[in-house]
């Protein structure tokens, strides 16, 4: 398996610290806000490789943070008349409901940067100990010169960079690139050495991915927009405190954008996940993102949506035959070229091609076709459920189709007995009007010889 590593801009190799182990780190949300399509990309991405680290057989331990005390976290606190802890509660709440809707599997580990704070003082302590941190007013700051290969993953050199903090500093600092990493406040703060303080974003990545994956790691995952300054801080921090290596394999995926610029709150221009998800499925929204290549920008745009649309339902609807447990599935060429594209620095437009492949076969009755099709796809995040509707949905999807038609039906059946009906005495508007109304309300009906069925689209 070959994966590109940011830190040496190279597809390198892919080699564990421990013999078939894999300990792997991605930032987190900032639970202040609806999540976006932007993030609904990142964590996408990183769930396709933390599946098929498992499909390869590796035992994965996935660990991704929660930010919950930050800047932003505050200020809607402040505006909204809540605590800090309320705030981040409710967001976290919906960002998890996003994530299983999306039909992310949740981290192995997933833990709260304000239960992390003893670890996050602790590294402080260390860098203030080996001369990589200062204390100035109740702030800790980095020596970020005193870290020569500062500037190496962002492939930036030091004097071109800009102060990493990510909130506010005072004329206390050293030099101007210097971050923080401890910051004074007496109001929102907790307890420290240095006395009521909450800690700089940087170092919560580093002291949760010591906590619970140890100082040395095989992966660490994030969007591009993080490779400066965040990833660039913990790689500081964490190596001057650790005396030792941080990461080996540095990822990133790149931005959604729209009309050529990245998706982003502070931009306006970023579409929830909650939103997409009243037009679009997970599965779209899955396919959208993996048609693309994880480390390039994708493009929003609505007929892209379209497209991954029709695609998922091209391999949905291939013919279904009962699963063959009993088959050895790696002695198809078909498995061995999705892995060969997975291999390939997780290459999942070509993946999707092969089960497109699979997709042919299956509707030409090749035995073991539909079976693969299955495993791989599923190994992709998609899931071959059929959607289903509540008694409440389907009684209001009836109202709808009744006042559309001017009649009142109170069952499927009895719509599809009028369209039988309709048919058979050849009134072709009425059957028209009758299959209209339900498309209008995301209904499809499915003629066989059996009888007329109906399903979501």
């Amino acid at each position: 398996m070959r994966l590109h590593n940011s830190y040496t801009n190279q597809i390198e190799q892919f080699e564990t610290i421990e013999p078939n182990k894999v300990k792997m780190y991605v930032c987190g949300p900032t639970v202040y806000d609806n999540a976006h399509l932007g993030h609904a990309r990142c964590y996408i991405t990183w769930d396709v490789l933390y599946r098929y680290l498992k499909f390869k057989g590796y035992d994965v331990t996935y660990c991704r943070n929660v930010t919950d005390v930050d800047d932003k976290i505050l200020k809607k606190a402040e505006t909204e008349g809540k605590t800090p802890e309320e705030v981040s509660t409710y967001w976290y709440k919906k960002f998890t409901d996003s994530m299983n809707a999306l039909n992310n599997l949740r981290p192995d580990i997933e833990p709260f940067a304000t239960k992390t704070l003893g670890e996050m003082i602790a590294i402080n302590k260390d860098l203030i100990k080996n001369g990589y941190a200062y204390e100035a007013n109740g702030d800790v700051y980095f020596r970020v010169k005193k870290f020569n290969r500062y500037g190496y993953l962002s492939k930036q050199p030091i004097d071109q960079l800009e102060s990493g903090a990510r909130i506010e500093v005072g004329d206390q600092k050293e030099d101007p690139l210097d971050f923080a990493l401890w910051k004074k406040d007496p109001k929102f703060g907790y307890n420290s050495p240095w006395g009521v303080g909450r800690p700089g974003w940087h170092i919560e990545c580093s002291a949760m991915s010591r906590k619970h994956l140890g100082k040395t790691i095989d992966i660490h995952a994030g969007g591009a927009d993080l490779i400066f300054p965040h990833h660039e801080n913990e790689i500081a921090q964490s190596e001057c405190a650790n005396g030792c290596k941080f990461v080996n394999y540095w990822l990133h995926n790149g931005f959604v954008t729209i009309n050529k610029e990245k998706m982003s709150k502070s931009l306006g221009n970023f579409l929830t996940i909650d939103d997409m998800l009243k037009i679009y499925d997970a599965n779209t929204i899955r396919f959208f993102i993996l048609t693309n290549h994880y480390r390039m920008p994708v493009e929003f745009s609505d007929e892209a949506l379209q497209a991954a649309s029709n695609g998922v339902k091209r391999m949905l609807n291939a013919k279904r035959t009962k699963i063959n447990e009993a088959l050895d599935l790696t002695q198809f060429e078909e498995y061995k070229e999705f892995v060969n594209a997975m291999d390939d620095d997780l290459n999942t437009s070509k993946a999707l091609a092969v089960l497109f492949d699979l997709t042919n076969k299956a509707n030409k009755d090749v035995d073991y076709a539909y079976t693969l099709l299955n495993y791989l796809a599923t190994t992709l995040g998609f899931t071959f459920e059929k959607a289903t509707l509540s008694e409440e949905e389907l009684s209001e999807k009836l109202i709808q189709i009744s006042e559309a038609l001017g009649e009142k039906y109170s069952s499927m059946e009895e719509i599809i007995a009028k369209r039988k009906e309709a048919r058979d005495a050849k009134n072709w508007d009425i059957a028209d009007k009758i299959r209209i109304a339900l498309d209008n309300c995301g209904i499809v009906l499915k003629d066989s010889k059996e009888g007329t069925t109906w399903d979501l689209k």
